[in-house]
């Protein structure tokens, strides 16, 4: 009999026969869907980060809805409002966009603040407020949001302390050369999001997030996750750390790492495999830092190094 685990790499499967090339950005996007989190795609236009999201939904059967974040989309297009009805007696709810499994917000960064932070509520609190009542979004719930290089004329990057709220930032790139002629060769007479088949529907997916809490994390690999999240503290050229909030993200990140692995509980490679996607986008530099040209993504690696890893026997 299919084990759940399995089930989830088969989803993983479906995705890759539309975005090809890219096995490890789909297998971290599902992680970060099992473990109940937030997606933020940051990169240029055109690689295939819409695709992405809605192959995911296909697969997993899930009810999707997408907005693209220009200047002029208000924050009731993403919660909804209420309508006076046709006997002008009662009010109407009317669902924003946003109540659905998975929501694709399009380029985030191109839509007014306040329209951002709508949309960052309902992520953090997985319930829409409108006139004093709060109604909960449906479950599975997910969001996928995309976001264009600084460069891009007309942008509105989010603020640090909102770019919290996503449990990982990823970057698909460009595909490699061979990638590409595949891509080519697969879009001459059919749409591939044609090809994607339901591998998994609702239900399982909210079983599967159940399992995912379940796997065990050993009291040494508790500890390696705090070391690492208070090394990004204490760095004499980090401005600000990661958080507790970015705590709980690694740690739900790194069990859902441990289920697609087909195991219960979690191993120290578990968590270095996942660090820097959760870490990065919570970080900022001091300027010492920047104007000797030391990344995040440098310093990463040095905390990673530094940070002994367990010995843990499986």
């Amino acid at each position: 009999m299919e084990t759940y685990n399995e089930r989830a790499i088969k989803i993983i499967d479906e995705v890759n026969k539309v975005v090809i090339g890219k096995r490890d950005i789909i297998s971290k996007v599902l992680t970060a869907i099992l473990a109940k989190g937030h997606i933020l795609l940051e990169d240029n236009p055109g690689v295939g980060k819409t695709t992405l999201a809605l192959a995911f939904s296909k697969a997993m059967a899930l009810k999707h809805n997408r907005l693209q974040f220009t200047p002029d989309v208000l924050p009731t297009d993403v919660v909804g409002f209420h309508m006076l009805s046709k006997d002008g007696e009662s009010y109407r709810y009317k669902p924003g966009a946003i109540m659905c499994n998975l929501f694709l917000a399009d380029e985030i960064n191109r839509t007014s603040s306040k329209t951002q932070s709508a949309l960052l509520e309902v992520m953090e609190e997985g319930k829409v407020t409108v006139d004093s009542v709060t109604r909960d979004v449906p479950k599975p719930f997910v969001v996928i949001a995309t976001q264009n290089p600084i460069g891009s004329v007309g942008t509105q990057m989010l603020p640090e302390s909102q770019m919290d709220r996503f449990m990982v930032r990823l970057s698909m790139g460009y595909p490699d050369m061979e990638s590409e002629i595949d891509i080519l060769k697969q879009r001459q007479n059919s749409n591939p999001l044609e090809n994607v088949v339901q591998v998994v529907d609702r239900d399982e997916i909210l079983h599967m997030q159940s399992l995912v809490e379940n796997v065990y994390i050993h009291d040494s690999i508790y500890e390696y996750i705090t070391q690492l999240v208070q090394q990004t503290r204490t760095n004499p050229l980090i401005e600000l750390g990661v958080s507790p909030r970015g705590s709980l993200a690694l740690m739900n990140m790194v069990k859902a790492t441990a289920f697609l692995n087909e195991r219960d509980y979690v191993l120290p490679s578990d968590v270095s495999s996942i660090f820097k996607d959760v870490a990065t986008h919570r970080i900022i530099l001091k300027p010492k830092a920047r104007v000797n040209n030391i990344t995040v993504d440098n310093l990463l690696d040095d905390i990673l190094r530094t940070v002994k890893a367990p010995r843990i026997l499986a």
